[in-house]
């Protein structure tokens, strides 16, 4: 007896058109004529301009010919989507570049605002990883680099031959969602955004950073903050050691430590924790150093903190090797923020709809079933019930190179 194939529902609308009832076309008009963008607009709309970066990035198109040649192939279904209108290449690169990005940045944190109203626990997320057993929010600060084409992207020169754009982000660990992102240049240092981007966290919550956003200035105003912090200690810092603190025997944990910088004149906290322990990363064990200015948790909360950080790398590892963040379809500073903003929109749609569905498999699987089926009229949370055959809470089954540390899991 042959295994009974199960087919989706069919639906009177293409899976396009229901992916983008979640993006609110009021609050686009409403956003276009703030910021001046409807008064310049004529035959394409903010609304298609919308639409077709979105479908740019759902069907990963490599190019403005790409894009446009797909969107009035399909100009019926696309018309269907609150009158979506496909554009011209030139029309499409004019918008790009002139446009600004700040309504798509803009358009983004409406939408996530609106889908965490309508679903509570979706912005709320769950306890995950090492840190399960803390209860006050969780803020992953990371940055990841952009790589552009230096000849003809002078804004963005970063090196010699080498032209990036830079996406500095806090994930929130709890939901796996942006509470902040700025997309800026690549040439100026991390640790310049790090106030800007730890701005909103609030007092008894926890923030992680890697070493590139150290500036103990900014450390201290966090710990008067009342906010707690753990990075890793750079090399050169010039400390000494308060008190040494006991740690258990055979343990992964060599040294724990209360510290004080030896400058006195330097803004930072007075006392800080400093915990080395031996770190396996690609089989290879190695010693790593962390910093905090928690004085009482344990050696290995604070190591398992850090260990949380890697989440972010799984994020950022989603969007770039998922979503279309490699071909350009500008090369203007605007186009490339407009085309990011969309990216990250598309990102929490996905996710959204992975919410919704119970979606228990990968974050690439979820993006490449509605890829293949974006023209095609199924009914979405059907077609991705027939799929997602194992059900279950949505996780993400992404890995990066991961940090661990042997005996904690």
């Amino acid at each position: 007896m042959k295994n009974k194939t199960i087919k989706p529902t069919r639906s009177t609308f293409t899976i396009a058109r229901q992916l983008f009832k979640f993006v609110p076309r009021d609050e686009v008009r409403r956003i276009a004529r703030e910021s001046g963008v409807d008064d310049k607009s004529r035959t394409f709309s903010p609304w298609s301009h919308v639409v077709s970066l979105g479908f740019a990035q759902l069907s990963h198109s490599i190019g403005l010919n790409d894009t446009c040649d797909a969107l009035q192939l399909h100009s019926g279904p696309l018309a269907s989507i609150g009158g979506a209108t496909a554009p011209s290449r030139n029309g499409f690169s004019h918008a790009n570049r002139e446009r600004p990005a700040e309504m798509a940045e803009q358009l983004f944190w409406k939408v996530l605002e609106r889908l965490r109203t309508q679903s509570p626990g979706f912005g709320a997320g769950q306890r995950r990883g090492p840190a399960f057993r803390f209860r006050m929010p969780i803020h992953v600060v990371d940055t990841t680099v952009l790589e552009l084409v230096a000849h003809c992207m002078d804004w963005a020169k970063h090196r010699r031959r080498k032209a990036a754009a830079k996406t500095h982000m806090r994930l929130n660990l709890q939901s796996l969602l942006p509470n902040f992102v700025i997309v800026d240049t690549a040439g100026e240092h991390d640790n310049k955004r790090a106030r800007e981007v730890c701005a909103g966290v609030q007092s008894g919550e926890i923030v992680l950073f890697d070493k590139g956003y150290i500036d103990f200035g900014h450390m201290k105003d966090l710990h008067e903050r009342g906010v707690f912090f753990v990075t890793r200690a750079k090399e050169n810092m010039d400390y000494h050691v308060v008190q040494e603190l006991p740690v258990a025997r055979d343990s992964k944990i060599l040294k724990d430590e209360v510290i004080m910088l030896r400058d006195l004149n330097k803004p930072a906290p007075e006392l800080m924790r400093r915990v080395v322990a031996i770190v396996e990363i690609e089989g290879e064990e190695r010693e790593m150093t962390f910093l905090t200015n928690n004085l009482s948790w344990s050696p290995r909360s604070v190591a398992d903190l850090y260990r949380c950080r890697w989440q972010i790398e799984v994020f950022f590892k989603q969007i770039k090797q998922t979503l279309q963040l490699a071909d350009f379809l500008g090369h203007s500073a605007n186009a490339v923020r407009w085309q990011v903003w969309i990216a990250l929109l598309v990102y929490v749609l996905l996710r959204y709809l992975g919410y919704l569905s119970k979606w228990s498999h990968s974050f690439t699987r979820l993006f490449t079933i509605l890829r293949a089926v974006l023209w095609s009229k199924l009914d979405l949370l059907k077609l991705l019930d027939c799929y997602g055959t194992a059900k279950g809470s949505f996780r993400n089954l992404a890995r990066p190179e991961q940090a661990y540390f042997p005996g904690f899991l």
